[in-house]
């Protein structure tokens, strides 16, 4: 099999339950050209190399595969919407994230995340009672979607059940992404889309700078801080950044999560008596089954050596995130899961100037939904295996999780293994041969 054919066999949807075999093939030529002119990196080391390179722009206005595919700064941000820090390079990066991130963590707000912790802990404690006396749930609809989507609500501001009407329009929007679509069609979903939550956005602003309250967007539309204020069309596509990407790719990641439980039972007991273990279970489930796949549309901005490789300035390039967490060169047993892996450095949440926003908030929402999956949900068994998944290659996760179950247990005092000795706590486990990063 060619690099080529085997990026073709990525984006068939007959394989996005197992697009790692195609990796494998990629990664045996780090650097592969595609016939339309695109360069594919995936492998470890470059990928990380490219993501910190400065002469790599985010910017979809300069990349060639973009204008070819007839895709613009709409595809990225919504159509009619102003670029988000997503899809700027430095410095207006910079300037736009700085100002977010003022509201969002560390320094100026460091306890915006963290103090959410009780209210995840609440969401959570109702989805899974909501699943009592049931004999069937969907992991996705019933816990990894409305958690995320509640928590962010939450954190925005967006009022109590707005959330539904947006989520058709979303995953319209995200529906458009499937490469099985002809290029009329996505453009069109798109559009319908995004011209439906650029409105809801707007009154959303409005909303909240004539009435500000406690939440992220009215400490948005608010600030005086030192880089003066967004403006209101940077407002807009900014919140619905921050709204979409906030829980789209957290629902993969606690579905994805639960099926990789599932699969290893073993690792799913012990997670039920060692809730601790939960916080490197999900980085390395961030290395193992990342909610993002690949970065496209990237631009070389000069000629880059890589890997024996010159690609030339002007060049589109895709980064294969995916494939990187599992180099061999990389990480020693890289198709094994492995929560106690020591030194665990991955691509889950990107890298470089564009690092995951959001990836605080992630952790944490994942951490709890997966630690109390795992203590109340009795006997969970896959309904079936592989699920059905998501049309895009990219953002890949079960559009469905359906589970037969015994039951729900009740609260902290009627878990199973309450009263038991934990194991040894997850950051105090040896190290085993042959897991570690290697850098």
């Amino acid at each position: 099999m060619t690099a080529a054919s085997a990026w073709e066999q990525v984006l068939d949807y007959s394989n996005r339950a197992n697009p790692y075999p195609f990796y494998a093939e990629l990664r045996g030529t780090p650097v592969t050209k595609l016939p339309d002119g695109t360069y594919v990196v995936s492998t470890y080391a470059e990928i990380a190399s490219l993501l910190h390179d400065p002469r790599v722009s985010s910017d979809i206005s300069r990349n060639p595969a973009a204008a070819a595919a007839g895709a613009t700064g709409d595809d990225v941000d919504g159509p009619g919407m102003s670029p988000t820090f997503l899809s700027m390079d430095p410095p207006d990066h910079d300037r736009f994230r700085r100002i977010a991130m003022r509201h969002f963590g560390p320094p100026t707000t460091p306890g915006r995340v963290a103090g959410m912790e009780v209210r995840m802990r609440e969401i959570v404690a109702d989805l899974i009672d909501g699943m009592a006396d049931r004999h069937r749930i969907d992991v996705v609809d019933d816990l990894a979607y409305p958690l995320p989507v509640t928590v962010i609500c939450e954190l925005l501001g967006v009022p109590p059940g707005d959330e539904r009407r947006f989520r058709v329009w979303v995953d319209v929007a995200l529906q458009s992404t499937d490469p099985g679509l002809d290029p009329e069609t996505q453009q069109k979903k798109r559009a319908e889309a995004g011209t439906e939550l650029g409105a809801f956005m707007q009154e959303l602003v409005e909303a909240h700078r004539k009435s500000p309250g406690n939440d992220l967007l009215s400490a948005m539309t608010t600030d005086d801080g030192p880089e003066g204020r967004m403006p209101t069309e940077q407002l807009v596509s900014t919140g619905l950044l921050l709204l979409i990407a906030g829980h789209e790719t957290t629902v993969n990641l606690i579905s994805n999560g639960a099926l990789t439980l599932l699969r290893h039972p073993h690792q799913l007991q012990r997670l039920r008596n060692d809730p601790g273990l939960a916080i490197p279970m999900v980085e390395e489930l961030l290395r193992y089954e990342p909610p993002v796949h690949f970065v496209p549309f990237r631009t070389a901005l000069d000629d880059i050596d890589i890997a024996g490789t010159t690609i030339p300035a002007g060049s589109s390039l895709t980064l294969l995130l995916a494939a990187g967490n599992r180099d061999p060169a990389h990480v020693t047993d890289p198709d094994l899961f492995i929560p106690e892996r020591r030194n665990n450095q991955h691509l889950g949440f990107g890298g470089g100037i564009h690092l995951c926003f959001g990836a605080p908030l992630a952790r944490l929402e994942a951490q709890i939904a997966l630690t109390e999956f795992a203590s109340r949900i009795q006997n969970p068994r896959l309904a079936g295996d592989p699920p059905p998944y998501r049309p895009s290659p990219f953002l890949r996760g079960p559009s469905h999780l359906p589970l037969d179950i015994d039951g729900v247990a009740g609260k902290e005092h009627d878990r199973p293994g309450h009263g038991q000795p934990p194991l040894t706590p997850a950051d105090s486990h040896p190290p085993r041969a042959g897991t570690d990063a290697q850098i």
